[in-house]
């Protein structure tokens, strides 16, 4: 092997190899200039030979966990012996002085290994330690090897097989059953054992391959189960093996709104629906990748796809300021770019301290609302791509899941009425604690985001120049817009319409018919009867109606454009609104009376006996739980859902409410009030080929 300053001999002359440029060696010789070949000329040539090497010196083994965790005599013994080892293999003990001077015995070039050895017995055993000569010869081939941990008692460092001495068809077999047992209920490692010996019995017969005894199958099973939660939780054990295979990949975006992920999960905290109705809800939050930030979360007693459709419109909606929280969570007074983002949106003035993201793409699971046709025609008409997980693949949105957990475990449990994550962390009567009600829950939430989540530091968040410093949603958020800049997308009465669900229905001479319902309007007059010539409808007309709200749908008019808005008929006959689910279980409940087709003022009556037995009596009576229920999703569904679009239009006067009435039905005659609507301002639109034009 050639190094630098061994002296070699090229074409009779004898020259040091001093320097290397590359390919092309220097030689240099005392007398005269030095030459420079190429190596592969030099080596190709016949005259080139090494004469003389000079000794190398070895670095020093670096230590590692392993060796440091040895006693200190170990230690230093096996260095001690790494230096005459070390001599023998190079020629100058790698621990010795730097002036050392190589020994000739020891000069590889000059001596055989073999040579070398019998020097180095000999003056072991001047230093009075008994060396043989096959063990010098053991300790330099294991040196050689497995480097300072070769020349130390092999005992100390043994590999305790995981399966001991145990029959490997025995291994093989748990292993099999425990993969087995992934989607089983958990059982007990006894149960293990006997599916074990069932297993040997049917692969190699009866009583041929013996299992070892029950405490060692205990110990074998918690070796080859770990971490496999063989017989703890079942969940956790499906959740393990879902895992994939090999590194995970990840998705690093670099703007807010390039990936988001949505899910829904039961929310931990009791809730009074109604008046002494307790039940429990769902939340349902959005969180962007690139900021860790919640632009929308909602709770709902059960979700469904035009909550998710809704998220959207509340994702793209600035969060204003509501009486009672602080000043604190403006944002004006947070890290966000308030006047910069203000000038170009004026939705911002009076906000509070929550970004406004543009989705472009979001991650689901494959639950219904979300892969429902309400919800991708919503992310259709907004430009946003759906893509739908894996299945079984909790990895490919793993943030939303563990944001969701986080939910649970930074605000859930501070509520009152807080039910813990499982039957066994619930405390006593948990469920008596409920004292909010489901729009003060959701008024909570958003506080609780606005000012917690949104200024808390992220430890996804950190800073990649200055690991060291973690960032917080809103400052990540203010840290990309200088980048990636800010476009407002605001939502008209033509967007939200687009994002509630579609049916299709024939204008009648009395109307439109949606469940069961009658929706009826002078606007309706020129289309009674005839076909919207939509080819791709079979001449049917597409009707939006909210299912939060029976009181109106609208008509998109396929012939002249827009969209005409439809009362219900007997609007003014109820005393207050209710949404779908009411109505639904209205016609449950004439169903069960043994009528095949129930009549509108049927379900009707039905409906309002529901609310008249939920609403707050004048003293305490019995109830059905089920209808106690239906009306308590109804409230809560009605309170929390945002005003919807008027269309400018004249409205039919309803029909005259007796005096008795009156009171009652206020809420019902301001909605048909005919005389004037409130007029709509559209939002400002940013433009930026009109402010460019502008600067220049």
């Amino acid at each position: 092997m050639l190094k630098l300053g061994d002296d070699v001999e090229f074409r009779g002359l004898r020259y040091r190899f001093t320097a290397l440029d590359g390919d092309v060696a220097m030689l240099a010789v005392s007398g005269k200039p030095p030459v420079s070949i190429k190596l592969g000329s030099l080596f190709a040539d016949k005259s080139f030979k090494i004469l003389d090497s000079a000794p190398q010196r070895r670095r020093i083994t670096g230590p590692s966990m392993l060796f440091e965790s040895l006693p200190q005599g170990v230690r230093s013994r096996a260095r001690w012996l790494e230096g005459h080892v070390t001599e023998l293999l190079d020629g100058v003990p790698c621990n010795a002085d730097p002036n050392h001077e190589a020994k000739r015995i020891y000069n590889p070039q000059l001596t055989t290994p073999r040579q070398r050895d019998l020097a180095k017995m000999a003056e072991l055993h001047e230093l009075g330690e008994d060396f043989s000569l096959s063990k010098i010869q053991r300790l330099r081939r294991a040196y050689e090897r497995q480097g300072l941990l070769g020349l130390i008692d092999q005992r100390l460092i043994r590999r305790d097989p995981v399966a001991g001495q145990t029959d490997q068809r025995v291994v093989d077999a748990l292993v099999k059953v425990l993969e087995h047992n992934t989607h089983q209920s958990t059982g007990t490692t006894d149960r293990l054992m006997h599916q074990v010996c069932k297993e040997l019995d049917t692969e190699y017969g009866s009583g041929t391959v013996s299992l070892p005894s029950r405490a060692t199958f205990h110990r074998l099973v918690g070796r080859l189960a770990e971490g496999r939660h063989a017989t703890g939780s079942a969940r956790t054990r499906r959740t393990l093996a879902q895992q994939p295979e090999g590194p995970f990949a990840a998705v690093y975006p670099v703007r807010p709104g390039e990936l988001m992920q949505i899910d829904s999960t039961p929310l931990d905290i009791a809730v009074e629906l109604d008046d002494g109705v307790i039940g429990r809800v769902e939340l349902t939050a959005m969180v962007d990748i690139a900021t860790r930030s919640i632009p929308a979360a909602v709770v709902r007693p059960t979700t469904k796809a035009v909550d998710a459709a809704l998220l959207l419109a509340r994702c793209l909606t600035p969060e204003l300021m509501r009486p009672g929280w602080a000043e604190a969570a403006s944002m004006a007074a947070s890290a966000l770019p308030y006047r910069s983002m203000k000038s170009i949106d004026e939705r911002l003035a009076g906000a509070a301290a929550k970004p406004v993201i543009v989705p472009e793409t979001i991650v689901c699971d494959h639950g219904k609302a979300y892969l429902s046709n309400t919800f991708k025609s919503a992310c259709r008409s907004l430009g946003i791509s759906l893509q739908p997980a894996h299945p079984d693949t909790p990895t490919d949105k793993p943030v939303i899941e563990r944001t969701l957990q986080s939910i649970g475990t930074l605000f859930a449990q501070y509520v009152t009425g807080y039910l813990g994550s499982s039957v066994e962390r619930r405390g006593k009567n948990a469920e008596h604690q409920a004292v909010f009600s489901l729009l003060e829950i959701q008024d909570l939430l958003d506080e609780w985001i606005v000012t917690g989540w949104q200024n808390r530091p992220h430890d996804g968040l950190r800073d990649p120049f200055t690991p060291s410093r973690v960032l917080t949603p809103n400052e990540k958020y203010a840290a990309l817009l200088a980048v990636s800049g800010y476009v407002p997308v605001p939502l008209g009465s033509e967007e939200y319409l687009e994002l509630l669900p579609a049916e299709t229905r024939v204008i009648n001479s009395y109307g439109v018919k949606i469940r069961h319902r009658v929706y009826d309007t002078a606007d309706l007059n020129p289309y009674r009867g005839q076909k919207s010539g939509m080819k791709a409808l079979n001449g049917l007309w597409e009707v939006r109606y909210d299912p939060y709200d029976a009181g109106c749908v609208w008509i998109r008019n396929h012939i002249d454009g827009g969209w005409i808005t439809a009362y219900w008929r007997h609007l003014s006959g109820s005393p207050q609104p209710f949404g779908e689910d009411i109505w639904a279980y209205g016609r449950q409940i004439v169903a069960q009376r043994g009528i095949t087709r129930p009549s509108e003022d049927e379900i009707r009556i039905a409906v309002n006996n529901i609310l008249d037995k939920a609403s707050p009596p004048a003293k305490p009576r019995t109830r059905n739980r089920k209808d106690r229920h239906a009306a308590a999703r109804n409230t809560a569904a009605l309170g929390a859902r945002r005003p919807s679009p008027h269309i400018d239009q004249q409205l039919p006067k309803p029909a005259p409410i007796p005096q008795s009435e009156t009171t009652a039905a206020s809420s019902a005659e301001q909605a048909v009030d005919s005389q004037k609507l409130a007029k709509i301002i559209p939002l400002k639109i940013y433009n930026p080929q009109e402010k460019a034009d502008e600067w220049w």
